[in-house]
């Protein structure tokens, strides 16, 4: 029998914690309805801007899989070997504001009980941008959005004044956020970048400017490989390849770092996690380290472009795992369970001087410790 999975985040009432994130899934009306169909408790829309947007020719994402036969990591050996990551240099939507309101409105129509957030970008680098925050977020409101989300995350994009610098930038994407937060009438939550020095500064930044929410995060800084024959990067235009972002399963373990750095940091703030999550499993790791939503992508590409079978996956291993954890009566419960485990170095508990071989135990990736070092 399956669970209620029902919750509330930032006011907000889902039907279940999972949604799509803001990426290819969700860049059209037919997606994200076929992903509310499917199940999805909530979905963030490609992130929608205010200036003319033209992609790179060719793929704008690969999926790197390693080899089944030496383990080596391709993006273009076939499909044969296990999901390693995903890359992308995709820009934010090339539809513009006008296009996505009437869609907003028919999908909020549609599935009046499903949670529809608008992603949405702008500048920082003058008025007329500030009034471009304005503008986004009274119009997605307007037209029916439950949510806005703040992309101070895009890692590649070409102005100075947008995406990933201002996420890396603490005065500026507080300051995004505030210019948000004074016009808008529904919970606002800022999607921050993995490439800085220390995100819990910028999540402290984005909650001193109002935000409801932290979403992190968006995928990391990265290039393609090298193909050893030809000498070209797996994924180019001409030749050439500029930084891109770096997805799936890879970046699970560095992206529950992050979050756990954040939720220790501000235990009673809501966070959306992102990164790596497949199965529950995955999923588990952001719930039990305090967040109240999480969110997916690359293998909802994977799987008939919105996921299906992985929304069905996620729902299912969520009540089998309340099932078989009796203290847990829902996944709020559970929600920053281990977050109080994760403690700094020096307080890893160190052996007893009898029982210290210098740190040379016989484990996998060691060589044998020598007489002499014991």
């Amino acid at each position: 029998m399956a669970r209620d999975l029902s919750c509330t985040f930032t006011g907000l009432r889902f039907p279940n914690p999972f949604l799509l994130s803001s990426a290819p899934p969700t860049e059209s009306e037919s997606n994200i309805l076929r992903a509310f169909e499917a199940g999805w408790g909530g979905v963030v829309t490609k992130t929608i801007g205010m200036h003319p947007v033209v992609n790179v020719k060719g793929p704008k994402t690969k999926f790197l899989r390693a080899q089944p036969e030496t383990g080596a990591l391709s993006m273009n050996k076939g499909r044969a070997g296990a999901l390693h990551s995903s890359w992308n240099w995709e820009l934010i939507s090339d539809k513009p504001l006008d296009w996505w309101l009437p869609r907003i409105e028919r999908i909020k129509k549609a599935f009046p009980d499903r949670i529809l957030i608008a992603s949405i970008m702008a500048g920082s680098g003058s008025e007329s941008e500030l009034d471009h925050w304005r503008t986004l977020t009274r119009e997605c409101q307007k037209a029916g959005a439950d949510g806005l989300e703040l992309n101070l995350s895009c890692p590649h994009m070409d102005r100075p004044d947008m995406g990933s610098n201002i996420g890396k930038d603490e005065a500026l994407c507080s300051f995004v956020t505030q210019v948000v937060k004074e016009v808008a009438t529904v919970p606002v939550w800022a999607k921050l970048t993995p490439a800085t020095g220390d995100i819990v500064a910028e999540a402290g930044a984005v909650f001193r400017g109002g935000a409801d929410a932290v979403v992190s995060s968006n995928t990391f800084p990265s290039l393609p490989l090298v193909d050893p024959d030809t000498l070209e990067f797996e994924c180019n235009v001409d030749g050439f390849v500029s930084p891109g972002g770096l997805g799936g399963p890879a970046i699970l373990p560095l992206s529950i770092a992050n979050m756990a750095s954040m939720t220790r940091a501000f235990p009673d703030k809501s966070f959306s996690g992102i990164g790596g999550i497949s199965e529950f499993r995955d999923a588990l790791n952001y719930f039990l380290l305090g967040c109240g939503t999480v969110q997916v992508c690359t293998a909802a590409m994977l799987d008939h472009a919105v996921g299906p079978n992985v929304i069905r996956r996620l729902i299912e291993g969520a009540s089998a795992f309340l099932d078989r954890t009796p203290f847990f009566e829902t996944l709020a419960d559970c929600r920053g369970h281990l977050r109080d485990r994760v403690v700094a170095h020096s307080k890893i508990r160190r052996p007893d001087d009898s029982d210290y071989q210098g740190g040379y135990e016989p484990q996998e990736g060691y060589a044998a410790p020598d007489a002499d070092n014991r």
